[in-house]
């Protein structure tokens, strides 16, 4: 897919029974046909709006992202009423029937879980909200783990109900078990293929993730995930033409340390990550029992 109106029309179609269900039409901009996409474009924004009984939604493309935001208020319901319910990276030169699956499926869930009805399937769990990208680059806040894995599974849809069940079983995300038993295969294999156009969206994600990431979260990725390429020096040249000047030295130095003989340990503990244990409840000491 190319034309980014076709893109937003097969979400637009894909996602009306559920905007449906869920109280909502869509509205129809003046000298818009009915029964086309009812978008409109200003500034390079393109948005389609819909509305309900005391509620509206809107669909807003811009900047190679699809946010979709919501409203809840009696009465006339203005700009200023709506907020961010979901945010997915939409790349139109490169987007896929996959892409399109993947957003319809997070959007139709956040409709859902916000303005749906008893009767509808309710959503199991509410995930880690993402560290939104002008918080990052303001400085304010660092880019987390969960943040990253969000942000991978827009790139490769197939792993997203895996993120979501590492948070429904941990209460929180934990990437070392996200990524090495999921996510590290994807990226070596496309690392391997090589190909220019998914080495480059793959490489500004981590790129973007590590430049104003938290001391964790760049660890995950030059050592959880790239750590697992094994120093194989032919996927690591080919890794080099996509990875930003801060992160190509610290990724090749843990490769080269993961492979030499001192590394061996930490090696097993990449491979095999010690199973994760809640924090123990603190006792009540006898001065809270005493209600001191």
């Amino acid at each position: 897919m190319a034309d980014i109106y076709s893109v937003l029309n097969d979400i637009f179609k894909n996602l009306d029974e559920t905007a449906k269900d869920c109280g909502f039409e869509p509205v129809i901009p003046a000298g818009v046909e009915k029964g086309t996409l009812p978008a409109v474009e200003n500034s390079g924004r393109i948005v389609i709006e819909y509305k309900g009984e005391n509620k509206a939604a809107k669909i807003e493309y811009f900047n190679n992202k699809i946010t979709l935001f919501g409203a809840r208020k009696e009465g006339e319901i203005l700009a200023s009423d709506f907020s961010q319910l979901s945010v997915s990276l939409l790349e139109p030169e490169v987007a896929n029937d996959k892409d399109v699956k993947f957003i319809v499926n997070e959007f139709g869930e956040t409709l859902v879980e916000t303005f749906g009805t008893s009767t509808q399937k309710p959503v199991k769990s509410k995930l880690p909200q993402p560290v939104s990208k002008a918080a990052a680059k303001s400085g304010t806040v660092t880019y987390d783990a969960n943040t990253l894995a969000n942000r991978f599974t827009a790139i490769y849809p197939e792993l997203r109900d895996e993120y979501k069940a590492n948070c429904e079983k941990y209460g929180k995300f934990l990437p070392e078990d996200f990524f090495v038993n999921h996510g590290n295969a994807a990226v070596r294999a496309t690392i391997k293929e090589n190909n220019p156009t998914k080495m480059k969206k793959l490489f500004n994600l981590l790129n973007d993730i590590y430049e104003d990431g938290s001391n964790e979260v760049q660890s995950i990725i030059a050592v959880t995930i790239l750590g697992s390429l094994n120093n194989d020096q032919e996927m690591l040249a080919a890794c080099v033409d996509y990875m930003s000047d801060d992160m190509t030295s610290p990724v090749i130095n843990v490769n080269k340390y993961l492979a030499s003989k001192s590394g061996k340990g930490s090696r097993m503990k990449l491979e095999n990550p010690p199973q994760y244990r809640p924090a123990k409840k603190k006792k009540k000491g006898m001065m809270s029992n005493l209600g001191m």
